[in-house]
């Protein structure tokens, strides 16, 4: 969404602006006495309540969802087991108990030969039975284990062993698996908060590296701003479809903006690095692109529709044109 929501916006602003081109409301409105300037404020609005939303987006949004994604994969990976058991298989569940069985049915749950461990401190416990079955609790939030003619052999505080044989039995101890937690937020430094990067609240023993946040800091106030600066080149570039110009107008923004994408990317592992400083990395693809785009919107003030990108794009044409002319003319 981060990178889609520019490149939409840029879409839109050309595409409506050529839309007013083919249409001949450019001209009309240009006759009225109707500057550029004016005509660009609407967009300019739109871009401040994107960069708005670019606030909340990079600043919140993606550092608690990025989050949130590795805390749900943590959770997949480390779930355990399903309560289906394998045989001759030990499993590990809460409270220290560890169940095998002999002979599994096919639903998983229904077990001959049972064998359950459990150790706490110093006192161990074994219980085994000819037969049993992983049950759900009555409120459905946990599994319970059935057991019929078993037996149960236990330490005693004086040493001694105690035993006892049942005919049916339930441990009412939960035998579902659970993961171990995951890490607190805050060990990589894109899942903290802009304001948490702002005020250098790393996480205490954790990886986060000051050039790092002031690398991803950096990077994000940028992608932030980035959408006042795309009506600069949007409105010049959409002006000049109507002479015929959209292909190279539409393949010069879509380099422009990859450029751009590819330069704060690259200006941020730098800062992260520690190899240059982010005031500087980062916010100079962005001087740039605002200086071009001031450049070309400054142009179309005078001339609408004509622009030094248009007029680079007529040299290069004119060059090719000529070329196959003189081909043409040297054949036989």
């Amino acid at each position: 969404l981060g990178m889609a929501l520019p490149a939409a916006f840029f879409a839109a602003i050309f595409m409506s602006v050529a839309r007013t081109g083919d249409d001949n409301e450019l001209d009309a409105m240009l006759a009225t006495g109707r500057s550029i300037s004016r005509m660009a404020v609407p967009y300019f609005l739109v871009a401040l309540l994107l960069c708005g939303f670019n606030l909340y987006l990079f600043g919140f949004l993606q550092p608690f969802s990025r989050y949130g994604y590795h805390v749900a994969s943590h959770n997949a990976v480390n779930a355990g087991w399903n309560a289906r058991m394998e045989d001759n298989r030990f499993v590990s569940v809460k409270h220290g108990f560890t169940l095998g069985a002999d002979d599994v049915g096919p639903d998983g749950r229904s077990l001959s030969g049972v064998f359950v461990r459990r150790r706490e401190g110093q006192r161990e416990e074994i219980i085994t039975a000819q037969r049993g079955r992983l049950v759900p609790a009555a409120d459905g939030t946990k599994l319970l284990l059935e057991l019929n003619q078993g037996l149960i052999v236990s330490d005693n505080d004086d040493g001694t062993v105690r035993t006892v044989s049942f005919a049916n039995g339930q441990i009412n101890e939960d035998f579902t698996a659970v993961p171990p937690p995951y890490r607190a937020r805050g060990n990589s430094v894109r899942e903290l908060t802009l304001p948490e990067l702002w005020r250098g609240q790393l996480p205490p023993g954790g990886e986060v590296k000051p050039s790092e946040r002031d690398g991803e800091l950096h990077g994000r106030l940028a992608r932030t701003l980035l959408p006042l600066l795309l009506p600069l080149l949007a409105l010049p570039l959409g002006m000049a479809a109507k002479r015929g110009r959209r292909a190279p107008g539409t393949v010069f923004a879509a380099v422009a903006l990859l450029a751009l994408n590819q330069s704060l990317q690259f200006g941020e592992s730098l800062a992260e690095s520690g190899r240059a400083i982010a005031q500087v990395s980062v916010w100079l693809p962005i001087v740039v692109f605002g200086v071009l785009g001031i450049w070309l919107f400054r142009s179309s003030l005078q001339w609408p529709g004509d622009n030094p990108v248009m007029r680079a794009v007529s040299a290069i044409e004119s060059g090719f044109e000529g070329m196959q002319k003189r081909r043409r003319g040297g054949k036989p």
